[in-house]
């Protein structure tokens, strides 16, 4: 049992160290971001349910954006100014849907969210920052990683098929049985408890902003 316990540790952290993500963007060519005194985060779209997951996404990306420099509406607000002007958020989907969302919310520009892939393994997101009077995009980011659905199911089922077989007891067939019951269980709970999920969303959505633009040179950026 101790010998199953060491592989499925050693296991769990040969996929924790192969977990990576990557990303890329590109700015408007000789845009002054100094001028972009407020941003609001107007939509996140795709392949995330649930306000919850949605306002954790929006939350990563504020963060993101405090680093740079710049000033960010509160979710709550938003939602608030464009329910009360019969504004759906879930139907801003381009870049003029985009520009009237903002000046509802009288900001000069917005950023939209976009999570086409969000797979057993691997998620990947694009974000764009989008001027609100010309329509035109600011900036463009995309990235890919790991989802850590992966590495939390694994430890979930392994800790839950050793604690399935030492609660069975008995002959070796009665362990069997208790460390498949076990597993399923543990395998359940490990997906839906991750913690790695939030991680790795959080690592994608940083290597996606590495190169936004700062709002001025000595926006304080820490890593």
């Amino acid at each position: 049992m101790r010998s199953i316990c060491m592989t499925l540790l050693l296991s769990a952290l040969l996929v924790a160290g192969c977990a990576s993500s990557k990303g890329e963007s590109y700015a408007a060519p000789g845009y002054d971001f100094s001028g972009l005194d407020r941003v609001a985060i107007a939509s996140v779209t795709g392949q995330v349910y649930g306000e919850a997951a949605k306002s954790t996404v929006a939350e990563f990306f504020t963060m993101e954006l405090f680093q740079k420099g710049y000033r960010v509406m509160a979710r709550s607000e938003m939602k608030q100014i464009l329910e009360e002007q019969e504004f759906q958020a879930s139907a801003i989907t381009t870049n003029e849907d985009a520009a009237r969302a903002g000046r509802v919310l009288n900001v000069p520009a917005v950023l939209l969210v976009s999570i086409p892939k969000y797979g057993s393994e691997k998620m990947e997101m694009s974000a764009k920052l989008v001027d609100v009077e010309t329509g035109e995009i600011l900036w463009l980011g995309s990235g890919s990683g790991s989802t850590g659905r992966g590495l939390a199911t694994a430890v979930g089922a392994g800790i839950g098929a050793v604690a399935g077989a030492v609660i069975a007891g008995g002959d070796s067939s009665d362990r069997t049985v208790g460390a498949v019951l076990g597993g399923l269980g543990g395998g359940v709970a490990g997906y839906a408890l991750s913690p790695e999920q939030r991680d790795q969303v959080q690592k994608v959505v940083k290597k996606i902003c590495e190169t936004l633009p700062p709002r001025y040179p000595q926006a304080i950026q820490r890593r």
